[in-house]
This record gives C-alpha cells, structure tokens and sequence, in this order.
C-alpha cells in the first residue's frame, strides 16, 4: 500500500519578494519522512486571498494531507485564518477556548489582550486547536488541512503536536554513493539500473570540486533489503 501523501502551502510576500528564507519546508519533509508521509508538493503563495484560497482548495483534493504556514499573526496582513474559512465556506469568529489561552497568556505576562492580538483567537467554524507551547496563540485543524504559524520556532512545536495524530506508512530509507565522474558517463548505466529497480527512487546530484565532476548517486525506498540490493548493484558498476 502507498504512504499517504502530503503538500504544503507556505504563505507570505515576504518569502516571495526574498526578505525571508523559508526553512519550514526542510523541517517539514524530515518529520513527514520519519513517518512514512510523502511530501509531494510544495507551493508558495503571496498574501493574496484569491490565490490563497484557490491553492488551498486545489491541494486538499489532490492530497491526503496538507500543512500552512504563515499569516496567523495578529496584524492586517495576517489573513490565512480568514482564506481557510472561505475555502471551506463556513464562518470565523473569536472563539472561547482560543481567547482563554491569549487571556491567561498576556494575563502572566502583564499585558493586554487587546484587539490586534484578539485577531489570533479567530478560529474558522469546526476546527480543532493546534497546541502551541512556545508563544501560546493555536494553529488549527479543519478536515485534512493543518494551519500552522510561520515562525519557524513555532512551526516545528505545531508539527509535533500534530504529527502523532496523522497515519503515517513505510518510512524512508536512504543510502548515498559517490562517484568520481561525470554524469555524462554515469547516465545509461545509472537509467538501465533505475529501470531494473523501478520501485524505488534513484537520483544523480551532480558537484564539481578542485576541476572535478562528480555526483551523489541517492538510492531512497521503504524496503532497506531493496535498497541495499539497489547500493550493492551499483558500487560494481562504478567502482572506487
């Protein structure tokens, strides 16, 4: 059986216009790998609420999960909350559960719950709370799609509150030659190889270091006995 698929919408002008590096997408695809999750697709979309809701829309139907990140915060700009609740055509309000959390937070801190930070308590109809231990204010779950701050410190503790919840398959396995040549020589053996063991993933990652061509040969499936067979066939065709 197939591991379950996931994508991930990362949303923010500011990854776009380069401001920011995106590290949520690397930290994602290790966890998910961890638990036999296939990321397949990533998007990355501007703080725009059409273009927001309609890839939201196209990535839940195609995937079995999918994970945000970005635009839960409390200023005007912050409108991911709003664009789920659209795409799913149900309200968005302030909700109780979510305001108590901000209350006692700013409460400990001796701060104010006023209305920009009030924003963060707005939470799409039919949703459940994404547990946030580091800064307090809740991602969400409605249907497959998990809301996740962008803040990459923040990220990573929504994904492990969420993880443990989702069914995940085979994890996958990895293994990595190095071959001192080019990938012009490489190319037909390596086809003939990747036709041989068609069910796993066989990818050239080409480098050039002091004038030498080279590349990383990573062999990657779900079954290790597979996957060595795949390693073993390879070193005799390119040996050291």
């Amino acid at each position: 059986m197939p591991n379950p698929t996931a994508a991930m919408l990362v949303i923010g002008d500011e990854i776009l216009s380069g401001r920011t590096r995106d590290a949520n997408m690397h930290y994602l695809a290790g966890e998910l790998t961890k638990v036999g999750i296939d990321l397949c697709e990533v998007r990355i979309v501007s703080d725009n609420r059409p273009a927001i809701v309609s890839a939201l829309n196209d990535l839940r139907a195609a995937f079995d999960y999918v994970v945000t990140s970005g635009g839960i915060g409390p200023t005007h700009d912050d409108i991911t909350a709003d664009c789920i609740a659209e795409a799913f055509g149900v309200n968005i309000d302030v909700r109780d559960d979510a305001r108590a959390l901000l209350q006692a937070h700013y409460d400990r801190q001796g701060s104010e719950l006023n209305a920009a930070r009030l924003r963060m308590a707005r939470i799409p109809d039919g949703a459940a709370l994404i547990e946030n231990p580091v800064s307090v204010a809740p991602g969400f779950t409605i249907g497959n799609v998990h809301v996740m701050a962008g803040v990459p410190m923040v990220f990573q503790a929504m994904v492990a509150s969420v993880l443990p919840t989702l069914t995940g398959g085979a994890p996958l396995l990895s293994q990595t030659l190095k071959i001192q040549r080019g990938e012009g020589d490489i190319a037909g053996p390596l086809g003939e190889l990747a036709k041989e063991f068609d069910d796993l993933q066989i990818g050239s990652y080409p480098f050039q270091k002091d004038g030498v061509y080279g590349a990383n040969i990573v062999v990657r499936g779900t079954d290790n006995g597979r996957v060595s067979a795949a390693m073993t066939k390879l070193a005799g065709l390119f040996p050291a």
